[in-house]
């Protein structure tokens, strides 16, 4: 007799394996995570970069149909020998100079179409999944459908949204909240928060505008 542990089988249908007419809608600026290696501490800054497939529709909800959808993961970073950088130089069907790589804002991909190649991976768990293989630009003559899907921005400038980030789902949204970037920022918003309630509650209002200084 045997006692065995049972894999969790994902039941969310998987992007079928090929190639596919696809349209960037997302980015999600992560942040920094620190990860284990030969013992060591490393940092990388991370981001994903979401894509509808306009062609593969599913109802997700009863009389609505939606675009499925796939992601990747890749470190912020424009070196050469960088992921980023290589699915982009594909992408774009040129490579980059270095004071293009270097001045290059990634917001640019949103509503861009694409191809993508998509493949399903086999875990050491025993589960599928699908993933990005590569990405290219559309062949000449192929016009990929109008974006479906809202866009979705997340960053730690103009992008900031903690209710967005609750939405997202748990692994997501835990990876973003580990992050330095996402602590500082929660941290300068408080500051401003207590800053205002200060004004607010300590400084008289004047309402004598012939006393004031000249605004300008």
């Amino acid at each position: 007799m045997s006692i065995k542990a049972k894999q969790k089988e994902s039941t969310r249908e998987k992007v079928p394996a090929g190639t596919h007419i696809a349209r960037c809608y997302s980015m999600i600026h992560i942040g920094t995570t620190t990860w284990e290696y030969l013992g060591e501490t490393k940092e990388t800054d991370k981001v994903r970069i979401s894509f509808e497939i306009p062609e593969e529709l599913r109802e997700f909800q009863e009389g609505c149909p939606e675009p499925m959808v796939i992601d990747k993961e890749y470190t912020l970073s424009m070196h050469e020998k960088a992921n980023l950088r290589k699915d982009l130089e594909s992408w774009r069907g040129k490579t980059f100079t270095e004071a293009e790589a270097r001045d290059f804002d990634i917001l640019k991909l949103i509503g861009v179409p694409c191809s993508l190649g998509v493949i399903h991976k086999d875990t050491k768990a025993g589960n599928t999944y699908a993933r990005i293989s590569g990405i290219s630009g559309l062949p000449k003559g192929v016009k990929c459908p109008d974006q479906m899907n809202a866009t979705k921005i997340f960053d730690y400038n103009e992008n900031f949204n903690t209710e967005f980030v609750d939405q997202q789902p748990d692994w997501i949204s835990d990876q973003i909240k580990s992050t330095p970037e996402w602590k500082t920022k929660l941290q300068e918003q408080n500051m401003d928060q207590e800053l205002a309630q200060k004004i607010d509650q300590d400084q008289p209002v004047n309402t004598n505008q012939e006393d004031e200084d000249c605004p300008f």
